[in-house]
């Protein structure tokens, strides 16, 4: 994370460096962070999208469009598919350089 002045607003800007292998994991789910994005909206994001991806799931179960023989498997399955679910807010940027002495 970087910080610099918004001249216009007189504000300080954050901006923040995903790694690349959560740029890539985001980007399956059409989630795009700006350098501006706090990590935090976007693991709330991904954490709000897995949720609903899971409410569908259980709704096609009580509707008997998909087996309960097969449920868990579903359910494992989809949560393949959000990795970033286990990751903490701090753990989707890259690391902070160490300072120099």
């Amino acid at each position: 994370m970087s910080v610099a002045p918004d001249r216009a607003s007189n504000h300080v800007v954050k901006t923040y460096r995903f790694r690349s292998d959560v740029l890539e994991q985001l980007a399956r789910h059409g989630i795009c962070p700006t350098p501006s994005t706090p990590p935090e909206l976007v693991h709330e994001f991904v954490s709000d999208l897995y949720r609903y991806e899971l409410r569908r799931l259980r709704d096609r179960l009580v509707r008997r469009e998909i087996p309960k023989a097969g449920y868990f498997d579903r359910v494992v399955a989809l949560r393949r598919q959000y990795p970033l679910v286990s990751l903490r807010p701090h753990e989707l940027l890259e690391p902070e350089p160490a300072p120099i002495s």
